[in-house]
């Protein structure tokens, strides 16, 4: 990973992190991040790249080697969609139950971006956008890392 997206996420992540619905902060009408990841074709695309690194992932597998892979990809395309401002809703649980009984430490959410980051270079999506993408995500982690 670049030193610089290190240290972008690593100051994303000191203030706000990764899986539940969250209140998109932009406007109805402000479509620009969702359009930048190739709208929903896009995400599609990046989702099926991400849960196959996820599952490849020695660090991540365990969390997700018994998970419906297809229910997976879904979720997160929706989240992504309405997180970046797409005309999708993300149903389900909240991240705090979603990931009750799941000890996540914040070892692992980092590497679970880190497997982010290497999805959506693989894809091409501009360090811009990651950026972008990232910052809307991070604050997710307070829900997320239950662990110390």
């Amino acid at each position: 990973m670049h030193t610089a997206s290190r240290w972008i996420l690593s100051v994303a992540l000191c203030f706000g992190a990764l899986c539940a619905p969250v209140q998109a902060q932009t406007t109805a009408s402000d479509d620009t991040l969702y359009q930048q990841l190739g709208a929903q074709p896009g995400l599609v695309k990046l989702m099926d790249d991400f849960v196959a690194r996820l599952i490849a992932d020695p660090r991540m597998h365990p969390f997700f080697k018994d998970v419906d892979q297809a229910h997976l990809k879904k979720q997160l395309i929706d989240q992504f969609c309405e997180v970046s401002g797409g005309p999708c809703t993300l149903k389900g649980p909240d991240m705090k139950t979603a990931h009750a009984g799941i000890d996540v430490t914040k070892r692992d959410f980092n590497a679970l971006v880190e497997v982010l980051q290497t999805s959506m270079d693989a894809q091409g999506i501009a360090f811009t956008t990651q950026n972008r993408l990232l910052a809307k995500l991070a604050p997710m982690h307070r829900d997320i890392i239950n662990t110390p």
